[in-house]
Parts: structure tokens; C-alpha cells; sequence
């Protein structure tokens, strides 16, 4: 983790109607850091997720990542964040290489480039072995893996990791953790949501926990469980839960 702000949260608020998702949110993350986002469901991640993103937009407020602005220039920061969503975005027919090849040219890379970034992703993600096999007959965890390789295809600074962990086996479980690990040697900024207190407490160099829409409280895991008297981050959430 370095001292330079990469994104910065400005008053973020977003409305469903009567339903306010996200309430005057601020924060900022560092590069290089590996950022968690914990709260019970509904609680406001996947909102702010999707701004992030740029996937949506908010009522109020701004995210400026790299000082641009997520809300007005969506296009200058695309190219700086990758990212794996809840939901698989794979075509299961092809490949596992075909999927990157496919995502790869929607990137723009091509030849030696893209032959080079394609098999370093695959190496990450540790699927190297089973590239020339169909998605279909993949496990859940290798197709969460594959998810987690086409967002590092165009070198993204930030990687946005939406629950990657959910319902896969141990041994894919392992792996994507290791790949967090190897991206942040590399210096890349990681941004996570996750169910699993104990990925938090071992990966986060920070957490931000997140109830209601608002921001309760941001830390490291010693700060947070000084701030609340508690043994471990599974206390504190479970106090959250029952309010």
C-alpha cells in the first residue's frame, strides 16, 4: 500500500425511490491496497459497486478515481478498472481459451500482447491446464476463476471483486485468494466485497463496514475490533445484524 489516494469517495448518495441505498457516503482508498466492503445484505455494497463501476449512476455525490470523475468521465477510467462480478459472464459453449481470445480482442489487444497477457492471466488464475476445455464442463469455482482472468486481461490498476468467493470449492477458493495476494505484490488496488469474515480478516489492509447505506466505521481489523471492544470482525457484524 502507497500514501496516493487512487479513489475517492465525494458525498455519494443513491435513491430507489422512497428506499435511500447509499447515504452521504465518504472514503477514500489507497493504491496498492486491498479494500474491504462488509455489511449484512442490502446493506449498500452492491450500490456502490455499481457506481464504481460506472455501471450506474448516483442521486448525489461523485467517485473520482485517478481524479477522474466516475459520474462525468466514465470513458477515462473504464481502462483503469477490471471488473468480476457476482454473476458469470463466460459464454459456456467455448472454451476457456476461446473466452479470453473473445474478451481479449473487445480490449483492443492483439497479437504477441495478446498472447502474453491472456496466458499471464491464465497463470494467475491457475487454469493454464484446462484452457482448451469448455466452459461448460468447468467446476463453479474454475468459472469464477476464468470470471476473475478476463478482468485482468487489459492490466486494470483496480480490480473490483464482487463476492468472488461465493459457493466455490476450497481448492478455487485458495486460488483466487493467492491471485489477490500476487496482484497486490504487483501493486494493484483491490477492492472486495465478501460473506466470509475470515477472507477479510487475513487479506484487507483496511475494511469498511457498511450498514444502511452508511458508512459505520473504516480500519484495519486491530482498529476495528478496538473501536468495539471485540474479539474478531464475525462480533462486530453480528451486533450490525441484530439492531
Amino acid at each position: 500500500m502507497n500514501s496516493q489516494i487512487v479513489i475517492e469517495v465525494q458525498g455519494l448518495s443513491k435513491r430507489y425511490g422512497k428506499l435511500l441505498a447509499l447515504n452521504n457516503v465518504n472514503f477514500s482508498i489507497h493504491g496498492g491496497e486491498i479494500f474491504g466492503l462488509l455489511g449484512p445484505n442490502g446493506a449498500g455494497k452492491s450500490t456502490f459497486i455499481s457506481i464504481l463501476t460506472t455501471l450506474s449512476k448516483p442521486t448525489a455525490g461523485d467517485i473520482l478515481i485517478k481524479g477522474f470523475s466516475a459520474t462525468k468521465q466514465p470513458d477515462k477510467i473504464k481502462r483503469s478498472i477490471g471488473f468480476v462480478p457476482q454473476d458469470i459472464a463466460l459464454y459456456s459453449v467455448l472454451s476457456g481459451m476461446d473466452n479470453l481470445n473473445f474478451w481479449a480482442g473487445i480490449y483492443g489487444l492483439k497479437g504477441e500482447l495478446k498472447k502474453q497477457r491472456i496466458e499471464e492471466a491464465l497463470s494467475i488464475v491457475r487454469l493454464a491446464d484446462r484452457a482448451k476445455d469448455k466452459v461448460e464442463n468447468y467446476s463453479g469455482g474454475m468459472k469464477r476463476r476464468l470470471n476473475i482472468a478476463v478482468a485482468l486481461l487489459h492490466h486494470p490498476e483496480i480490480l473490483v471483486m464482487d463476492e468472488p468467493t461465493v459457493g466455490v470449492d476450497i481448492q478455487s477458493r485458495k486460488y483466487i485468494i493467492d491471485g489477490i495476494m500476487e496482484l497486490k505484490k504487483e501493486g494493484r488496488t483491490v477492492i472486495f466485497t465478501s460473506h466470509y469474515i475470515d477472507e477479510m480478516e487475513s487479506l484487507c489492509d483496511r475494511i469498511a463496514i457498511i450498514d444502511k447505506g452508511t458508512i459505520r466505521n473504516i480500519g484495519t481489523v486491530n482498529e476495528l475490533k478496538h473501536a468495539y471492544g471485540k474479539e474478531n470482525i464475525e462480533e462486530i457484524m453480528l451486533d450490525f445484524m441484530e439492531e
